[in-house]
């Protein structure tokens, strides 16, 4: 059986997943060339410029019980696009924003943060 997106969403709670759905077309909207790969052992959705590979990410979508998390893989490289402090963690690399509800997903910046991730990765 092949990776599919319902793979990773089917089973979540109705509120968590609108949020999953509401994310990935902001993803789609903002980065129409980024490609969208579910990994379900992992239990996420990859948005990357080269398949199979890490070194070109651009971001993830991380459902959870109650919320899901948009993930930067260059997060640490945003913290000056990011002025109304939407960015959370404290790693190397990595930052992400949490969403608690679909609404979360129009806060004013994550487009432009999602949109500066994408012109921070590297492209084959």
């Amino acid at each position: 059986m092949g990776r599919r997106v319902e793979d990773v969403i089917d089973g979540l709670d109705a509120p968590v997943r609108e949020i999953a759905e509401r994310l990935r077309d902001l993803v789609a909207g903002t980065i129409p060339e980024v490609i969208e790969e579910p990994d379900p052992a992992s239990g996420l959705i990859g948005y990357t410029f080269e398949p199979g590979t890490y070194t070109f990410l651009v971001a993830g979508i991380a459902p959870h019980t109650a919320h899901v998390n948009l993930m930067f893989a260059r997060g640490a490289e945003l913290a000056g696009h990011d002025p109304g402090g939407l960015l959370e963690g404290t790693g190397r690399r990595a930052r992400h924003i949490r969403f608690v509800s679909a609404a979360d997903v129009d806060r004013p910046g994550v487009r432009d943060l999602l949109a500066e991730a994408a012109r921070r990765t590297p492209r084959p």
